[in-house]
């Protein structure tokens, strides 16, 4: 079942983030949050646009081990 929003927790599960990232996403503007009592959810639409936004990796980039 789709979830219309996901918790922060739900996020960081399932985009591979943390939730130090997810948190200065939110407070930089790129990621929208919104509160339902004490709750930070964040909308499915939002996420899906948060990672379309993020910056491609370039081809042959290497991965430092």
């Amino acid at each position: 079942m789709l979830k219309a929003a996901l918790s922060i927790d739900d996020f960081c599960r399932s985009y591979g983030v943390g939730k130090t990232t997810a948190y200065e996403e939110i407070n930089a503007g790129r990621l929208r949050a919104v509160k339902a009592g004490r709750r930070t959810l964040i909308p499915e639409q939002s996420a899906a646009d948060w990672l379309k936004s993020l910056e491609p990796v370039s081809a042959g980039a290497e991965r430092a081990a």
